[in-house]
């Protein structure tokens, strides 16, 4: 997206943020259905939502994410009715446009999404493993504000040094998205390759012989950028080292492992009851993270008392399962039907409750690298024209339908990218842990990605495809918007009320004052 000045968001890579951290609790919450305060919500959201296509002169195919109950079927409530609800305030203000502001678009220049949280609650808070998603959820950062010490100048105590980990660095840039067993590998070679090659690095290496004149010259002409290229190497391998040493400590491969296979259908109540008894170490925010994707997958297994059996089990407080009954809160009438009881000789029948399928046409990855968000999914769909019309209705008039708005009239497409890296890479088993084997997965850039090698030249791509997720989104859906610009030639641009990592998310969840209302243990399921 062209770098723009829109005062009322915050800008990311491909996206924008519209600054509404409350959203969840203030559109979701118990006191939605009556509060005056949602309905603002909504008109300043879709207010500042309607100034980015102003200021980037692009008039879109509104669509969203329709209530279930619109049919008549079921019956509607408020945070059913949002998605809709922010459509069409969005729709009211760009048709002013086409009136008001000079040189604006008269007919749809590309396509706008408008989903919210409930479409997809388990990449929230899954564990993901990239370099990006990483460093956000388990180290403590401000941010894009990595602290770290390093060796004092003039010999002292260390000094602490502040590191902004953003699309300037290019080491940052070329790492965000990749497996964190491959970028530790990538790490590695460039490093080694740095320290061969670079002539400060040699002479900082020698056995004390003396210098010679040139070589002081050569030395002083590289030492610059060697201190430069030296520091922000040394700041991600260190990164990189203190990300390891968290996952071997807290045994995070064999919970991500579990986690992955709830997701995929592999796994069951069987196994999630025996990760908790034989894992009572596990923190309490792992253990809630997965409670959490278990009752995504297995709804019926919190219905009446189970919950709280459940939650004896995994030790959790009646505060932290409140994030459990507030998550359940968001599926609206789109909740499953109970299914056979609780018992502990639990049932085996697990690809029946698979909350995503694997991905066909693959290329060779990283194990723990199965899990997909729900947009990519969306995305190529609505790219296709395959998106449901019921379930994604349109704001604009039948006669200018998006099923056959091919996304390629506006600007010029160039041929579709390849989907092969130009330069693979061999995979060394010297360095690469087992977790980390090679499985399959279609994702473009994984560990030998094209995405690095590809230009985002985005005047000569087709039309722009928008998303905006009411109630905030993940760096595993900034990723796939950035994945899918490669892969279809299309911009894909990420609009969200708020930005969230793991803990941030948990943290609104459960603690939102006073929105998702008092929940005491018994009333929690």
């Amino acid at each position: 997206m062209p770098i723009a000045t829109f005062l009322i968001c915050q800008l990311l890579s491909q996206g924008f943020v519209t600054d509404h951290e409350r959203a969840l609790g203030e559109l979701f919450g118990e006191s939605a259905q009556s509060s005056r305060r949602a309905e603002a919500s909504l008109n300043v959201m879709a207010s500042r939502i309607s100034t980015v296509f102003a200021s980037l002169k692009e008039f879109p195919f509104v669509r969203y994410r329709a209530s279930k109950g619109q049919d008549g079927s079921t019956a509607t409530n408020f945070r059913e009715l949002v998605a809709g609800k922010l459509a069409a305030a969005i729709w009211n203000n760009i048709t002013t446009y086409k009136s008001s502001i000079p040189n604006y678009p008269q007919k749809e220049t590309c396509e706008l999404l408008i989903l919210d949280r409930s479409v997809d609650q388990i990449a929230p808070v899954i564990h993901e493993w990239t370099y990006d998603a990483m460093c956000h959820d388990l180290l403590d950062m401000d941010g894009n504000k990595y602290v770290h010490e390093v060796p004092s100048k003039t010999g002292g105590s260390p000094e602490k040094k502040e590191v902004l980990l953003e699309d300037q660095d290019p080491v940052w840039l070329e790492l965000r998205h990749t497996h964190i067993a491959d970028a530790s590998e990538r790490l590695h070679d460039r490093f080694t390759n740095f320290v061969s090659k670079n002539k400060a690095a040699q002479m900082e290496q020698r056995d004390g012989s003396e210098l010679s004149t040139r070589d002081l010259q050569k030395m002083v002409q590289a030492l610059p950028q060697y201190n430069e290229q030296k520091e922000r190497l040394s700041t991600h391998v260190e990164i990189a080292g203190e990300l390891n040493k968290i996952i071997r400590d807290t045994g995070l491969r064999e919970l991500g492992q579990l986690e992955q296979d709830l997701v995929f259908g592999d796994a069951g109540t069987k196994e999630v009851i025996h990760y908790l008894r034989s894992k009572q170490d596990t923190s309490g925010e792992n253990k809630l993270r997965l409670m959490m994707i278990y009752a995504s997958v297995y709804p019926e297994k919190f219905e009446g008392d189970k919950a709280a059996k459940l939650m004896q089990l995994a030790k959790l407080s009646p505060e932290d399962m409140k994030a459990v009954k507030n998550m359940r809160m968001l599926e609206g009438s789109e909740k499953r039907k109970p299914s056979g009881s609780f018992s502990l000789k639990f049932d085996s029948q697990k690809k029946g409750n698979a909350a995503r399928k694997d991905r066909t046409g693959e290329e060779e990855t990283w194990q723990l690298f199965r899990f997909y968000p729900v947009i990519e999914e969306l995305i190529d769909k609505m790219c296709k024209g395959d998106l449901s019309k019921d379930d994604y209705q349109c704001m604009n008039s039948s006669q200018t339908a998006p099923r056959e708005f091919n996304g390629s009239s506006a600007r010029n497409v160039p041929p579709k990218a390849t989907t092969e890296s130009t330069n693979p890479r061999s995979v060394r088993s010297r360095r690469t842990p087992n977790w980390a084997r090679s499985r399959t997965s279609d994702d473009g850039y994984s560990s030998d990605s094209n995405l690095r090698n590809f230009s985002t030249d985005f005047k000569n791509m087709g039309q722009r495809i928008f998303v905006f997720i009411i109630g905030g989104a993940t760096r595993s859906e900034l990723r796939v918007c950035h994945k899918l610009t490669a892969k279809l030639r299309r911009e894909v641009v990420l609009g969200t009320t708020s930005l969230d990592d793991p803990p941030q998310y948990i943290t609104v969840i459960i603690l939102h004052p006073g929105v998702f209302g008092e929940v005491s243990l018994t009333s929690i399921f």
